[in-house]
C-alpha cells in the first residue's frame, strides 16, 4: 500500500510535470513595463498592476508567475485575457458561457505560480491584470513566462492520506479477516485495538485543531511565534477579538466577586428603550459613538454570560486564580474533545459486549468511526471558540454520564456509578440546557429495573434511586441560584437578553419555523462544484414570512450522512429485535434519541435559528441510533454468508462517504478560519489536492 501511494504520488500527482516536459520556455520578462528595484525585481503598483503582450502569435499552454520569495505572503488573483483562433477580442461571463476564472498564485506557493491555460490555437494578444483590492503592493516580480515545464514535486502530505485511505480501505474489505474477532471472544485483543484505534483518532483531531492556529490561543517559539512572550516554554493569548473573550472575563468578575462582566456599557446602550433591537441598536451606536459587547447578555445595566457556567468553573477561572492569565478556549475544546471521543469508544463498548453477543471488531470499528467524526464534532473543533466549548463539554458530559449509567446497571453496588452518572447528566444544564433531554435515557435503561420489577420500593432500590437523582437536585440548586441571582428567576438563563442579530425578547415561538429547520437540519441535500474541497454553503429560501435566522451550513445530515439512511429501516429492526429479546432496553434507547434528536432540532431552531454548529446538538443521537440498529441487525447475519459481506459491503461504502463529506466539510474555506486569516497558506493546500491544475 505504501508502494502503491508512492508510485501515484511519482505518476498521477506529479501529472503537470510530465505533461510539460516537452514545454519550450518563452521568457516574457523583457516586454514588462514595470519598475524595477535595487535586486532587479519588477515591481507591480497600485497604479500599475495590468501587463499587455501583443502579437505573441504562439500557442500558450501555461504562465509562469516568478514572485521574489522574500516578500509579504498573500493571495493575489489575477485576471488573465487573451485572443486567439476562436476569439478575435477578449471575452468573459455571459447568459450561456464562463470565461477564464481569476487565477490565485499564492506568494508562498511554488505550485500555485504555474497557471495552465486551455485556448484554441496559438495566442495573439495575452492580458494579465492584477485585480485583488486587498493587495499589499508593491508586488515584486522576479520575471514572467509562458509554456514553461514545472518541476518534479513530492508531497509527503498527499502519500500519507493515500497511504490511510488505502489502509482502511484494505481493512475494511468486506472479506477481511477483522470481521471474524469477535468482541466476546478476544476481549484482551480487541480492547487493545479499539483503544489504538481511539488514539488514532484523537491523534487526527488535535492536529486538525493545531493547524487552525489563528484560534488556538497558545504560543511557543515554534508556533503562532508573533504572540509568544519571548519568555515562556508556551503562554497563551485572547485569540478572535474581544467578544471571544467573555469566559475570561468572567473569571475576572467571579475572582472579584461579581456576577457581572467588569466592562462598562456605554451610555447610549443604557439610555435604550429596547436596546435588544439590532436596528435601533446600531442607529444607537452610531450617534453615541462607543462600541458595545456584541453576543453578551445585557440586564439592567451590566453584562453577563449567557453561556453555561460550567466550563468557566472546569477551566476558565482556575486558571486565572492560579496564572492570573486568560485560560485558551482552543485547549478547553481540546480536552472536552478527548473526554467525548474516549467517552463514545467506552460507551459503545459497553453496549456491544453487554447487550449484543456477536459484534466482531470489524463491525465495531466500522461504526465508531463515523459515531465520532460524524457528530458535528469536528466542526466545533474547526471553531475552537466560546460558542462551541459549552457544546463540546455538554456532549462530553452526557456520554460519560451515559456509560457510568450502564456501568452501574451491572454492578453489584451500583451507588456510585449512579452518583457520577447523574452528576455527568446534570451539569449539562450547566453547559448546554437543551442537551440535558438525553437524560430522557434513564427511561429505558431504568424502566424494568426499578419500576416493572417494582425494585424501587425495596430499601436497595430507594437508596439507588436517590443516587440517581440526588445530583440532579445539587446541580439545579446551583444553576437556578446562578439564574436568580442575575437576572431575578431561577428559570432565567439570560439568554433572551442577548445582545445578537434578532431581538430574543420578542422572538417568541413560531410553527411556521419549524418545517425549513427541519428541511435544512434533515433533509437538504448538499451543494457542491469542481473545486477543492468540493462543498459549498448550501442556498436557502423559506416561505415563512418573519425573520429566519441563519448561518452558512452544508446540507442535512439524513442527505449528507448515508450512514442515517438505514433508520428508514428501524420499524421492522426494533420489531426484530423485540423477538430475539424480552426486554426493551436497546429498543428504548434508540426510540428515546430518535425522539430527542428531533425535539433538540427544533429547539435550536425555535430559540436560536440554524447555524451549522448546532448540527452538532443532534447529530450523535441519529448516529447512536443508527449504530445500535446495526448491531441488532448484526446479531441475525452470518459473517461468513453472502448476505453478511452484502451488509458490510453496504455499511462500507455508505460510512466512507458520511466521512468523507465530514472530513471535506473540515476544509471549506469560512470567515475567520484559517483560510481566511492565512489564504496564503491555504492555497498550498487546494495545490496539494488540486494536483491537475
Amino acid at each position: 500500500m505504501l508502494l502503491v501511494a508512492i508510485a501515484l504520488e511519482m505518476t498521477l500527482f506529479n501529472i503537470n510535470f510530465y505533461r510539460t516536459l516537452g514545454y519550450e520556455e518563452i521568457d516574457l520578462s523583457d516586454q514588462l513595463n514595470l519598475g524595477v528595484d535595487e535586486e532587479g525585481n519588477y515591481r507591480l503598483t497600485e497604479f500599475n498592476h495590468t501587463l499587455e503582450f501583443e502579437n505573441l502569435n504562439v500557442p500558450i499552454h501555461n504562465i509562469h508567475f516568478a514572485l521574489n520569495e522574500q516578500q509579504p505572503a498573500q493571495l493575489l488573483d489575477f485576471s488573465i485575457n487573451f485572443t486567439d483562433d476562436a476569439h478575435l477580442t477578449y471575452f468573459g461571463d455571459t447568459d450561456y458561457t464562463t470565461g477564464v476564472p481569476y487565477a490565485t498564485v499564492s506568494t508562498v506557493s511554488p505550485e500555485s505560480m504555474y497557471v495552465h491555460l486551455s485556448t484554441s490555437g496559438p495566442v495573439k494578444n495575452l492580458s494579465i491584470e492584477l485585480v485583488d483590492d486587498n493587495v499589499v503592493y508593491p508586488v515584486r516580480l522576479e520575471g514572467i513566462s509562458i509554456n514553461a515545464p514545472e518541476p518534479f514535486t513530492f508531497s509527503q502530505l498527499r502519500v500519507s492520506v493515500v497511504f490511510f485511505v488505502l489502509f482502511l480501505c484494505f481493512l475494511f474489505r468486506p472479506r477481511s479477516l477483522i470481521y471474524r474477532i469477535n468482541l466476546r471472544d478476544e476481549p484482551v485483543f480487541t480492547k487493545r485495538a479499539i483503544i489504538a484505534a481511539t488514539f488514532v483518532e484523537i491523534f487526527l483531531v488535535s492536529t486538525f485543531l493545531f493547524f487552525g492556529s489563528n484560534m488556538v490561543g497558545v504560543a511557543t517559539k515554534s508556533y503562532n511565534y508573533g504572540s509568544w512572550d519571548r519568555e515562556s516554554i508556551v503562554s497563551v493569548y485572547d485569540a478572535a477579538g474581544e467578544n471571544a473573550q467573555q469566559y475570561s472575563m468572567l473569571a475576572e468578575s467571579l475572582a472579584q466577586g461579581d456576577l457581572y462582566l467588569q466592562k462598562e456599557p456605554p451610555q447610549w446602550l443604557q439610555e435604550m428603550d429596547d436596546p435588544y433591537d439590532k436596528g435601533a441598536r446600531d442607529e444607537a451606536r452610531k450617534a453615541g459613538g462607543e462600541d458595545y459587547l456584541f453576543d453578551v447578555a445585557y440586564y439592567e445595566g451590566h453584562y453577563y454570560v449567557y453561556f453555561g457556567i460550567v466550563p468557566e468553573l472546569m477551566f476558565y477561572l482556575p486558571f486565572y486564580l492560579a496564572t492570573g492569565k486568560h485560560f485558551p478556549t482552543a485547549i478547553g475544546i481540546l480536552l472536552a474533545m478527548i473526554a467525548f471521543v474516549c467517552g463514545c469508544t467506552a460507551l459503545l463498548d459497553r453496549f456491544a459486549r453487554h447487550h449484543f453477543k456477536s459484534v466482531n471488531l470489524g463491525v465495531f470499528l466500522l461504526l465508531q468511526i463515523p459515531l465520532v467524526m460524524c457528530s458535528g464534532m469536528l466542526y466545533l473543533v474547526k471553531f475552537p471558540t466560546f460558542y462551541s466549548l459549552p457544546i463540546m463539554c455538554a456532549l462530553a458530559f452526557s456520554i460519560w454520564g451515559l456509560y457510568l449509567w450502564l456501568h452501574g446497571r451491572s454492578s453489584e453496588r451500583p451507588e456510585g456509578w449512579y452518583i457520577g452518572g447523574s452528576l455527568c447528566m446534570a451539569l449539562v444544564l450547566g453547559c448546554r440546557p437543551q442537551l440535558v433531554v438525553l437524560s430522557l435515557l434513564a427511561f429505558p435503561l431504568f424502566w424494568r429495573l426499578y419500576v416493572t420489577e417494582r425494585k424501587l420500593f425495596t430499601p436497595a432500590g430507594a437508596r439507588q434511586f436517590a443516587c440517581l437523582i440526588a445530583p440532579y437536585v445539587v446541580v439545579m440548586a446551583g444553576v437556578m441560584w446562578y439564574n436568580a441571582a442575575r437576572f431575578g428567576s431561577p428559570l432565567d438563563f439570560g439568554a433572551n437578553y442577548n445582545l445578537t442579530v434578532h431581538n430574543m425578547t420578542k422572538r417568541g415561538l413560531a410553527f411556521g419555523r419549524i418545517a425549513p429547520a427541519i428541511f435544512a437540519y434533515f433533509l437538504q441535500p448538499p451543494c457542491a462544484d469542481g473545486t477543492f474541497p468540493f462543498l459549498q454553503s448550501v442556498p436557502f429560501d423559506t416561505t415563512y414570512m418573519g425573520q429566519t435566522v441563519r448561518e452558512a451550513t452544508f446540507g442535512g445530515i439524513i442527505a449528507c450522512l448515508p450512514v442515517l439512511w438505514l433508520l428508514a429501516f428501524t420499524r421492522p429492526i426494533i420489531k426484530m429485535r423485540r423477538e430475539d429479546h424480552r426486554t426493551n432496553t436497546v429498543a428504548g434507547t434508540i426510540i428515546v434519541l430518535l425522539v430527542s434528536g428531533l425535539l433538540v432540532a427544533v429547539l435550536d431552531a425555535e430559540l436560536a435559528g440554524i447555524l451549522q454548529r448546532y448540527f452538532a446538538d443532534f447529530s450523535f443521537m441519529f448516529l447512536a441510533a443508527a449504530v445500535l440498529l446495526v448491531f441488532v441487525v448484526n446479531e441475525r447475519v452470518n459473517t461468513e454468508s453472502r448476505t453478511g459481506r452484502a451488509l458490510r459491503t453496504i455499511l462500507v461504502l455508505v460510512v466512507g462517504i458520511s466521512l468523507l463529506y465530514s472530513t471535506l466539510l473540515c476544509f471549506v474555506p469560512e470567515i475567520g478560519w484559517y483560510s481566511d486569516v492565512y489564504g496564503w497558506a491555504y492555497q498550498n493546500i487546494i495545490e496539494t489536492f488540486e494536483f491537475w491544475t
